[in-house]
């Protein structure tokens, strides 16, 4: 018994000067100190019980700082018990102690390795997978969607788009030009929204048809699935003359814009509520999707 808590309270006075002296890794130092106790605490109680947790928390407090709280040990042994679990990939050292204590609070073993894995590939912040994680964006993909990442079945760009596409108004109903001008005035938010690896070419792009000109509301690219992605906007729910229009702004863009080496053009109607079924019905394009977008009042820091 004795000999686990020594075990711990050298860890933990080691990592306490070590993020004193080598400030630019502490934070590696940190997550492999914390799991390895993890991993101390898993042993000791499974020999001595669970009280230990409670008694090694006494001592530590006394001796090593007020910070190792009977919650905090708890949270540690949680972590090693995940993270040491072979399904997941190795443990992710470039997050922080900070990340893992908002993927710890995650029940659903899927859902957490989603968000594991979107920190690693997107660099996520704290606050940022604190908000992704609040806005259930793992529950946003499709029911395809999530059945692909169990499976580790490869997405299609059409599958990581969520649904619906949340955006944050004073107002909860606008008109179109309103809608567009709310996106471009945090850009980089929308395409985050949308998902990875998306960037913008320009708003009202014009488009010659025949003898007239015509705008597409917002031409993005994506640069993972190397395609043009066109995006309409409707505040209203869709309709089949929609998916016609974008139908005629994609031909353009895979005419006229794609070049051999890239995939054809993916089109959004981004819309006030969105009947699939319709889409199914006048479309046999499957690269046209329905999103919904849904209006809401930005939290005050």
């Amino acid at each position: 018994m004795n000999d686990y808590y020594t075990l711990i309270k050298n860890k933990l006075i080691d990592n306490e000067i070590y993020e004193r002296v080598k400030d630019y890794s502490k934070e590696r130092n940190r997550v492999s100190t914390y799991f390895e106790i993890g991993r101390l605490l898993t042993e000791a109680g499974s020999k001595y019980g669970d009280n230990i947790i409670k008694d090694y928390s006494k001592k530590l407090i006394k001796e090593v700082g007020k910070k190792f709280s009977v919650k905090t040990l708890y949270k540690m042994r949680q972590f090693y018990n995940t993270f040491s679990n072979k399904k997941f990939s190795p443990l992710a050292r470039n997050l922080s102690w900070s990340h893992y204590t908002e993927l710890l609070i995650i029940k659903n073993y899927e859902e957490m390795k989603y968000y594991t894995e979107l920190c690693i590939t997107q660099n996520l912040s704290k606050r940022q997978l604190r908000e992704k994680i609040k806005n259930k964006e793992y529950y946003r993909l499709s029911e395809t969607s999530r059945n692909k990442l169990i499976n580790n079945y490869e997405l299609e760009l059409k599958d990581t788009i969520k649904n619906p596409i949340i955006l944050y108004s004073d107002s909860s109903n606008i008109k179109e030009r309103a809608l567009q001008l709310l996106i471009l005035e945090n850009i980089p938010y929308f395409l985050d929204e949308l998902g990875e690896s998306f960037t913008f070419i320009r708003n009202e792009y014009r488009i010659k048809l025949s003898n007239s000109y015509n705008y597409i509301d917002l031409l993005l690219y994506n640069i993972k699935y190397k395609c043009y992605v066109v995006v309409e906007l409707k505040v209203t729910e869709l309709k089949k003359e929609h998916i016609g229009q974008i139908q005629t702004y994609m031909n353009y863009c895979d005419k006229y814009l794609k070049t051999v080496d890239e995939n054809t053009t993916l089109g959004i109607i981004l819309c006030k509520k969105s009947n699939n079924e319709l889409v199914v019905d006048y479309s046999s394009n499957e690269n046209i999707i329905a999103r919904e977008y849904v209006l809401r009042v930005k939290d005050s820091d």
